[in-house]
């Protein structure tokens, strides 16, 4: 017994955080006992669940979420009676209670005692066997004493891993204070927020979602990027809503699970991002909300005090932020978008330069009407702009504002439909885009559809690899032997080689011709 106590202590000695210790513990009392599964079940900050933290034999991904009550079940009673409890037929003794999902059916015999410091309970732990066994005295006496060590080093450890994350805490929020008082956008400045909330309360997600100007709607404005699906989520309306109450009443809520909560709207959202507690925070200035925190966990979770209060300073903090950041935001803007002005006047004035060389081709109407829906094209990325922000512009969106605007000959009837996937660029991307598409939507009209009473234009958009490819087809007359140069095609493929970093490639489509432009991603 004494050298078995020795190799255990030896061993949890190394033992630098709980985690570590938890898994050390449950392997060294496996293996000393000769057992065939060794758990650890800790109290929660409730005073009232053990939850199973570590195991050699149970599943593991019951780890985390299977819990017994104290008091309930024969490791539950070693917990709350402070001593032994065994049979040699757990499955039979009366006591047993089964933790859902932890794959016990295997198992005959259980010893458990409980993790006590002093008179503190801390949790409790077992060992199991799957054959019939009758434990001795010096078993028992042995796994008692175990158990004693094994509390003494998870208490140190628990403690150590508190004091870290006190100084995480700590540290968070001077980034956070740093972050929220530097001149920055307020997105940016948000974004830092999230991450930083995320980290310290160890969830899964956290989002920001403020108020629109009509106050009848919550817009996610930023959110830890786990998982791009959660990017795209829609606004939330303020009546009939979990987040709309937060804002209604000014107080934070504590949803144990979204996904069958009734209040939560999005319910099978949630269950697609795997989203289970949530913890919300208005986000109020001077008496006023103006919209919400708020972190998700990946499991059943609850927040003790300290991290609620934590999370409400972070709320506090973040709302006097916004405010400042807007009125540094709204001069920033003003200067960004006189600078947009200026550059996209120069693309225009460019453009009709170069139009000029072969003008003498064209009547005044057609150079009126190429230069009229360049114009355009240019001007329905700025109205995506002015109408969602400064940041990043929805291509899809953009080019169906293009195809509705499309110059067509008042005696042909021509259907131009845009579908694929989503794609958000940078605002000069974006008019990259839009030119280039514009142009080979004029084309198709004017070449490939051109005598005929109707046809179609379809354009796509879709990822190969790292790239993102957007076709343009039609069903006209098909390609010509022999394409012929002019303004279009030589600003077609000067934007998609050199602002774009890509390429254009024209072939057959039978019907028609697909013309499939080609572009990194990622390439600024």
């Amino acid at each position: 017994m004494i050298n078995s106590l020795r190799q255990i202590a030896k061993v949890l000695s190394k033992a630098s955080d709980l985690e570590s210790a938890l898994t050390l513990i449950s392997k060294e009392t496996t293996e000393v006992l000769g057992m065939d599964s060794c758990s650890i079940y800790l109290l929660d900050p409730d005073q009232k669940t053990l939850r199973l933290r570590a195991s050699t034999g149970l599943n593991q991904e019951a780890l985390g979420r299977g819990t017994l009550e104290l008091g309930l079940g024969m490791t539950g009673l070693a917990a709350l009676n402070r001593e032994p409890r065994h049979s040699s037929n757990a499955q039979e003794d009366p006591d047993f209670k089964r933790v859902v999902g932890a794959g016990e059916m295997v198992f005959k015999s259980l010893l458990a005692v409980p993790l006590m410091l002093e008179e503190d309970i801390l949790g409790a732990m077992n060992v199991q066997t799957r054959e019939t066994h009758d434990f001795t005295a010096d078993e028992i006496d042995l796994m008692s004493l175990i158990g004693d060590l094994a509390a003494g080093v998870l208490y140190r450890t628990k403690l150590s891993d508190q004091q870290s994350r006190q100084l995480r805490e700590l540290q968070g929020l001077a980034t956070v204070s740093e972050a929220v008082t530097s001149p920055q956008y307020l997105d940016d400045m948000l974004d830092v927020v999230t991450n930083m909330a995320s980290r310290m309360l160890q969830t899964s997600v956290c989002t920001i979602f403020l108020l629109d100007e009509s106050g009848d709607y919550l817009e996610l404005r930023s959110a830890r990027r786990y998982d791009t699906s959660y990017q795209m989520r829609e606004p939330i309306q303020r009546a009939n809503s979990v987040m709309g109450t937060v804002v209604n009443s000014g107080k934070p809520i504590y949803v144990p699970n979204v996904q069958e909560d009734e209040r939560y709207a999005t319910r099978e959202l949630a269950k697609q991002d795997g989203l289970v507690s949530m913890l919300a925070e208005p986000l109020s200035v001077r008496g006023r909300v103006i919209g919400v925190l708020a972190c998700y966990t990946k499991t059943l979770r609850g927040f003790t005090g300290q991290q609620k209060s934590l999370f409400a300073t972070l709320a506090n903090q973040t709302a006097l932020a916004i405010e400042n950041a807007q009125l540094i935001t709204n001069a920033a803007v003003i200067k960004e978008m006189h600078h947009r002005i200026k550059n996209n006047l120069q693309t225009v004035a460019m453009l009709m330069r170069l139009q000029m060389g072969e003008a003498d081709r064209w009547s005044t109407r057609e150079v009126l009407e190429m230069s009229i829906s360049r114009i355009q094209s240019i001007a329905a990325v700025h109205e995506m702009l002015s109408e969602r922000g400064f940041k990043l512009v929805d291509v899809q969106d953009v080019l169906k504002r293009i195809a509705t605007a499309a110059i067509v000959p008042p005696n042909q009837q021509i259907e131009i439909s845009v579908s694929g996937i989503e794609v958000a660029l940078p605002s000069r991307l974006a008019t990259a885009v839009a030119l280039v598409v514009n142009e080979l939507i004029q084309n198709g009209i004017e070449h490939g559809l051109a005598g005929k009473p109707s046809g179609e234009i379809k354009i796509t958009m879709s990822h190969a690899a790292e790239d993102i490819l957007i076709s343009v087809k039609d069903d006209g007359w098909g390609m010509p032997e022999k394409i012929e140069r002019n303004l279009g095609l030589d600003l077609i493929e000067t934007l998609s080689s050199d602002d774009l970093k890509g390429s254009i490639q024209f072939s057959p489509a039978h019907p028609g011709t697909e013309a499939v432009l080609r572009f990194p991603s990622v390439n600024e």
